[in-house]
């Protein structure tokens, strides 16, 4: 006689655990690679990344939202770019109590070369799946979305 199979409720379990492992894995690996290789941490990167992808540049509450964390995070941050010179602030000639922060041209350089080294690393970290097991896995949790809770 065979076992029946678990429940569906624990294989989502399972499923919810080995998709957790294997992003926590993924992102401690970028982390020590962004440290080692870069100098630099995770969150300057997502701060860039964002900025890179609105090149005229955001807000600073624009930027704290786009990256789920509070404002107080995201000063620090931007605080540590500016002084390296890869980040710029500019007060709103409309409101003197908005910020904008886009990347100066030392920033967007220096961006583009830790991000491509960045893809480098996940396409090293994720080489067990090839193209149609990532096609298939992109459709499966795309159909899983979650909506979010109001």
């Amino acid at each position: 006689m065979s076992e029946a199979a678990p429940p569906l409720s624990k294989q989502r379990l399972k499923l919810w655990i080995r998709m957790l492992g294997l992003t926590r894995a993924t992102e401690r690996q970028l982390r020590e690679y962004l440290r080692v290789e870069h100098n630099t941490t995770l969150p300057r990167f997502d701060v860039m990344a964002a900025l890179w992808r609105k090149r005229e540049g955001l807000t600073m509450s624009e930027l704290s939202r786009m990256l789920l964390v509070s404002g107080g995070n995201t000063t620090v941050v931007v605080n540590g770019l500016e002084q390296e010179g890869l980040v710029k602030r500019t007060t709103s000639t409309k409101d003197s109590r908005v910020v904008f922060v886009a990347l100066t041209e030392k920033g967007l350089t220096d961006f583009e070369f830790i991000a491509a080294g960045h893809e480098a690393e996940l396409d090293r970290l994720l080489s067990a799946f090839d193209e149609k097991a990532i096609e298939s896995m992109v459709t499966l949790l795309k159909a899983a979305a979650v909506a979010p809770s109001e």
